[in-house]
This record gives structure tokens, sequence and C-alpha cells, in this order.
């Protein structure tokens, strides 16, 4: 077992060093590579075949993993397993071939263009400079489509070119960089945060958006702030970041019609990711149909 995770531990330094994996994406391989070890037991990983790794596939099912999640856990293993066989550690991929169970597919849970409206509105916070922090904050991720971990990792260097050129560079998964619009409403909210920024900002401190404490602000207090915004201003649902970067796609989508631009500011690598918002904007236009339609009403 101490050989195993010993393996382990080499493949994913490299998976970080060399394709530039995100810390989180290594969290998540280093997580299911420990549960294939475990489900493996006292079996070598070379000893295993197709008919061990599709009775994991199924344990995993029987535990109430989705389709979704067994799918990553076989993508995780299959990579590790070609890993192993170019240093001739096993002779085959065992994975190779095993798929996982179907689940239903979830459409991405987007607000409303006026849930998004009544959301971005003020909701009456006490402290003046976390209103601005938080309203900045808001607005970026529903202007730009931003992603949680992009947002908080924004330093203030990238604010010259959101104020002066509508525009913020942003580092996206596998550290690769893009150029997003940043809308007049973000900032003007973004102007305003600046202007008391300094009074939270510890001396010399990179980050644009920071916590009391001075330093950057973290993703889970990010994730709190929202869901009391929506909770404060009684929208009838949970919403968190990334709901507003579905929100944002949606309403772009439904308004430009034009996908490849949507791709590009997402920062999608296939256009296959961006295609899921064709199925909301579908939703969007049935309901259109359905009300304007002479033959649609009933």
């Amino acid at each position: 077992m101490t050989q195993a995770v010993t393996a382990v531990d080499a493949y994913l330094a490299e998976l970080a060093e060399q394709r530039r994996l995100s810390p989180h994406t290594v969290s998540n391989y280093r997580r299911d590579l420990t549960c294939l070890l475990r489900l493996a037991g006292e079996t070598k990983l070379a000893e295993l075949q197709v008919h061990h790794i599709r009775r994991f596939a199924a344990q995993l099912h029987g535990q109430g993993l989705s389709g979704r999640s067994i799918a990553r856990q076989l993508s995780a293993w299959r990579g590790y397993f070609n890993w192993l066989g170019r240093g001739d550690a096993v002779s085959a991929n065992p994975c190779e071939g095993v798929r996982s169970p179907k689940s239903p597919k979830h459409l991405p849970n987007a607000l409303s263009v006026d849930e998004a409206a009544r959301l971005l509105e003020p909701a009456g916070e006490d402290d003046p400079v976390l209103a601005a922090r938080d309203a900045a904050m808001f607005e970026l991720f529903y202007s730009s489509g931003l992603r949680l971990a992009e947002l908080a990792a924004l330093d203030y260097e990238a604010l010259d070119a959101a104020l002066h050129e509508g525009e913020i560079r942003v580092l996206g998964k596998r550290s690769k960089a893009r150029l997003v619009p940043v809308g007049s409403k973000a900032r003007e909210a973004l102007a305003a945060w600046v202007a008391v920024r300094d009074t939270l900002a510890g001396l010399d401190e990179p980050a644009l958006f920071v916590s009391r404490r001075g330093g950057r602000i973290s993703h889970r207090m990010i994730q709190l702030r929202l869901a009391r915004q929506a909770l404060q201003l009684g929208l009838p649902r949970h919403v968190h970041p990334h709901m507003l970067r579905h929100s944002f796609a949606s309403h772009v989508l439904q308004s430009s019609g034009d996908l490849r631009a949507v791709q590009e500011m997402l920062g999608h690598a296939s256009i296959a990711s961006t295609q899921v918002y064709t199925h909301l904007d579908f939703q969007h236009l049935a309901k259109v149909y359905d009300s304007a339609h002479p033959r649609a009403k009933r």
C-alpha cells in the first residue's frame, strides 16, 4: 500500500507541474485515486482486470454516487493506469471499455433576468464598506461569467483595465488566461469598492477583494455573502456563485444567439460544454411561444 501511495503522489505531482492543473483539481484526483486503492484492498493494481473495475463502479453506484461522479472517477483511474503503463508498472489498462451508469441530465440552474436584477439590488447591509465590496463581487460575477475561484484570485492590479478598458484578465482552469468584458454596472460597482477598499485591505495586500481581516477573501465567505444577499432580498431559492455564471451565459445567449462568443467568455475548452445553454435558451423560447402564438394558447 505504501508503494501505491508513493506512486499516486508522483503522478499527482506530474499533473500539477507539467499539466498545470489547479490545486482543487489535483485534490479531486487524489480523492478518486485514494478511493481506487481502498476498493482494490489487498489486490495489486497490476492484477486488476476489467471485471474488477466494473464491480468497483457498481459498488459506488450502490452507495448512491451518480453516474456523473462515477464517470469522473473512472476518468481519473483511466489516466492513472495509462501513466502506470508508460512506466511498465501495469501491462494493460483495466478501465478501458468500462462505462459509468447513466444519470439523468440536469440543466444548469440559472436565474431569470428579473431575478438577477433583483439579486443585485442593495440589500440593506449595515456596513457600507462590506456592502460596496459585495456589490462589486456580485456585479462582476454576473457581468463577466466568472468562476468562484477566478473572482477570488483577482488582484488589485487587474482593476485598471476593468475600469478604463472594460475588460479584465482572469486565470481559468489549467492556468489558461482569458479576457472577459466588464459591463458598465460592474464598473460602477468596482469604482465604488475601490474608493473604500483601503479601509479593509492590509498593507501591501495584492487581492482585489478582501475580508474583514484585510486578507484575500475566501471562497466560502463569498458563497455565504451571496446566499445571505439572496435571502435578504427574498429570492425563493438558494443562490450560489456558479448560478450567476450560468445566468450570465444563458442571458447573453438569449440576447445574441452567439454560442462561440459565449464559449470564449466562459473559457470552455470545448463547445460541447457551452451547448447546454442552448437548452436553456430553447426553454425561454418555448415560454415565449406558449404565451404569444395564437394556436398555443389555451
